[in-house]
């Protein structure tokens, strides 16, 4: 079987190679300007670089789209002609949505569609990733010929439904969960000073928050803009985060002690009371991994962030353990952190009493509430451009960090795992 891959960006390099080194005839093209660079790199493996997308769908018996969510569309009509009328086709995009519309629109109504979306960066190889795969117009012999050849990939299947299961689910583990991580970003960048260097951010719970953003920061704006805006369930429940976040803000601003309790015990015994399956974070690990001077100054704050997840969820009525089968590092550590601090009763209470009286940090608050709010307006009027200037001003802010954090945030996955 031919495996063809169009769109040879980081994670479509990352997938011909594996197929390469497992025996497979692996064709492959880009923009035709990186033809030459993609073959010096390539051609060592045994992939061969074709011209362009038509001459690689009329090659391949197993293709892959790995091209931007945005762009998705556009490449397939242009290939959709020249596909082999047997073949099975797949996507390797974060949103299912427009990839779905597009195969169908485009392609033969012969070519066999999977859903495919490995739930890792380029950085990481495929290799105990989690892969998630779910049948669209495919037969079920045609379905296992397909898991066959994923196998090989030596990668953890996730299989789901149907697309619309995956977009659910992404809203949550990637979309909401990147949101907000970038909102504290933004509001820092917005303060005009790095986290670290505030004593109000140096305990185990914003080691994990701060990480996990330069994370965030370090990949691509396109990848998640495509998550956010081209993700119908994204939206409610971006909407439904930036919500949450602005009444708690708004009680905490009031000093409105009783409704915020009872507004935060409510979320919290939604989602946590009962809950078996509980990731139960170490402390200490967290502790270790502070980019700043580490010292014993800490501040209580009020982790609005996490108290409007937790929130949002309850308003949502979404389990979000039962989203862990398609978890992503970034989402498990949010989690992760949310759970430490909801199930430390006396934490959550310095949370608590941070949140409503402390005046020290309240300007902090209103940096991230007007993050939130910007992050917001510019994913409901599906601004994919405003998205990725927002991202790349808040990347350049920290840029001297990014590397470290993608080190220091992947051995802090390592060993919380």
């Amino acid at each position: 079987m031919n495996i063809g891959i169009i769109g040879l960006g980081d994670m479509g390099k990352l997938y011909a190679k594996k197929f390469a080194q497992e025996g497979f005839d692996v064709l492959g093209c880009d923009l035709p300007e990186r033809e030459e660079e993609l073959n010096r790199e390539l051609s060592p493996y045994g992939v061969k670089v074709l011209s362009d997308g038509r001459e690689v769908s009329k090659q391949s018996d197993f293709i892959f789209y790995a091209v931007e969510a945005e762009k998705v569309g556009e490449v397939v009509a242009s290939c959709a002609l020249y596909t082999n009328h047997h073949a099975i086709v797949t996507g390797m995009t974060s949103v299912k949505t427009p990839e779905v519309e597009a195969f169908e629109r485009y392609l033969p109504k012969e070519t066999s569609l999977i859903l495919t979306h490995s739930l890792h960066g380029p950085g990481f190889g495929t290799e105990g990733q989690r892969l998630i795969v779910a049948p669209h117009r495919i037969s079920k012999e045609r379905y296992q010929e397909a898991l066959a050849v994923l196998k090989v990939l030596g990668s953890i299947i996730i299989e789901l439904e149907d697309y619309h299961q995956h977009d659910r689910m992404m809203a949550d583990t990637q979309a909401l969960t990147h949101m907000g991580f970038e909102s504290m970003g933004t509001a820092w960048k917005n303060a005009g000073y790095y986290p670290w260097t505030n004593g109000v951010y140096t305990s185990g719970i914003d080691n994990v928050k701060i990480l996990t953003m330069l994370r965030i920061y370090g990949y691509k704006a396109h990848v998640y803009a495509g998550l956010a805006i081209l993700n119908p369930y994204a939206q409610e429940q971006i909407s439904a985060y930036a919500k949450s976040e602005s009444e708690l803000f708004k009680m905490m601003i009031q000093e409105d002690e009783v409704n915020f309790r009872k507004r935060i015990y409510e979320a919290r015994d939604f989602v946590f009371h009962g809950q078996k399956n509980l990731i139960l974070f170490d402390y200490e690990i967290m502790k270790e991994f502070g980019i700043g001077d580490a010292n014993d100054h800490r501040k209580p704050n009020s982790h609005l962030s996490l108290l409007a997840m937790v929130d949002a969820w309850h308003s949502l009525k979404i389990n979000p353990y039962d989203n862990l089968v398609g978890q992503t590092p970034p989402f498990r550590l949010r989690l992760g952190i949310v759970e430490y601090l909801f199930k430390n009763d006396e934490l959550l209470e310095d949370t608590i009493l941070a949140a409503l009286y402390d005046k020290s940090i309240r300007g902090d608050d209103l940096e991230f509430h007007t993050a939130v709010r910007e992050w917001a307006a510019i994913i409901k009027y599906k601004d994919m451009e405003g998205y990725k200037t927002h991202f790349n001003e808040t990347k350049e802010f920290f840029s001297e960090l990014l590397d470290h954090g993608r080190i220091q945030s992947a051995e802090l996955i390592k060993k919380l795992s």
